[in-house]
């Protein structure tokens, strides 16, 4: 496999996650890839999002899951104004870190192990929606972790080449305030204005921030009014929230519940999910990471362990109890922007890393 020819394949075949169409073009070449290398391949057909592909080399119960994505954030032809291109040991393009070349290093280690004389049951799964939550893909993501004693996520390593041995964990809340319209100048007195609600509770919102816990709120969206003489009568706002350790989601769930409006004549709505738990660091998750490092060494590479506050498929195996490692995937850095790009090295040092822990683990 020529993983650089493939990789440039993969990233002009651009794969906005809610153009159907264009992801499924990505994951016809996938399957394409995938039967060259004698795999067994089963398309989940999904109707408004792009398919998932599943696709199984060997039998048994040692089973090794990938978790890649074929979607990117990425608009059609973003690929014309950032193309494709090869430069100072550098590849440059649209989704290429995130996460083209994961897919490239999960096929191009599967040929090598076979080539090597892999004896085990891999199965790579490819969704179509991770960018957009992995709302249609969760449930395949962890029926086939259950049926796993290793997950690798093929999502980027952070730019020295640690691989994400944490992740926190990601969720939102929408809270909608109501008040009473009314005419700016001739009837101020009778109107209540939901925007001023609103600013009471953003306050009280961000305070609910606890550094010491590692959990973050982020009022990053806000809307309300028409026109600068009316009273806006609704303001909406959207959290981020990013939590770290067991619990804190539950006791941010109970805190927003415990808002009260201040104006009188307002009133608020609050809504939200948690759409991926946490994946701590923790004794399993310790374990897990020094047999890898131990394999690695063997073959002259030195694993680092880091996290990130984002988070991946990889959050919705952790709280299973199944060993996983997140940021298998290709070193760079810029992803999501117009900088993004992959250290060309590092697509063989993963090739050949992946297929050890295919071998030996």
């Amino acid at each position: 496999m020529d993983t650089k020819s493939l990789l440039k394949l993969l990233v002009e075949t651009e794969s906005p996650s809610h153009d159907k169409d264009a992801v499924n073009k990505v994951a016809s070449t996938v399957i394409e890839e995938a039967k060259k290398l004698g795999a067994h391949v089963e398309v989940i057909e999904n109707v408004e999002t792009g398919n998932h592909v599943i696709s199984k080399w060997g039998s048994g119960k040692n089973q090794i899951l990938f978790l890649c994505h074929l979607d990117t954030v990425f608009s059609l032809n973003t690929i014309h104004k950032m193309p494709y291109r090869e430069a100072d040991g550098k590849i440059f393009g649209p989704g290429t870190l995130d996460m083209k070349s994961g897919i490239v290093i999960a096929l191009g280690a599967i040929e090598d192990a076979i080539k090597n004389g892999m004896a085990r049951s891999v199965t790579l799964l490819c969704t179509s929606d991770e960018e957009i939550g992995s709302e249609t893909s969760r449930h395949l993501i962890e029926k086939l972790a259950k049926e796993s004693e290793l997950v690798l996520v093929m999502e980027s390593a952070l730019v020295d080449g640690s691989l994400k041995t944490w992740r926190k964990g990601v969720g939102e809340f929408w809270v909608k305030t109501k008040g009473i319209a009314s005419h700016a100048g001739g009837d101020h007195e009778k109107g209540r204005n939901a925007i001023e609600e609103m600013a009471h509770q953003i306050l009280k919102i961000q305070k609910l921030t606890d550094y010491s816990k590692q959990t973050t709120l982020n009022v990053g969206v806000i809307n309300g009014g028409t026109v600068s003489n009316v009273v806006p009568d609704e303001c909406t706002i959207q959290v981020d929230v990013r939590v770290m350790q067991p619990g804190e989601w539950e006791r941010l769930e109970s805190e927003m519940k415990k808002l009260k409006p201040v104006l009188d004549g307002t009133s608020l709505q609050i809504t939200g999910g948690l759409n991926r738990p946490p994946m701590p660091f923790d004794s399993i998750m310790e374990n897990t990471f020094a047999k890898a490092k131990a394999i690695a060494k063997e073959i002259g590479i030195e694993l680092k362990a880091g996290g990130s506050g984002g988070g991946s498929d990889g959050n919705f195996v952790a709280p299973l109890g199944i060993p996983v490692i997140d940021g298998m995937g290709a070193v760079g850095e810029g992803y999501h922007s117009e900088r993004e790009f992959i250290f060309e090295n590092c697509l063989e040092e993963r090739v050949k890393l992946i297929s050890e822990l295919l071998r030996k683990w």
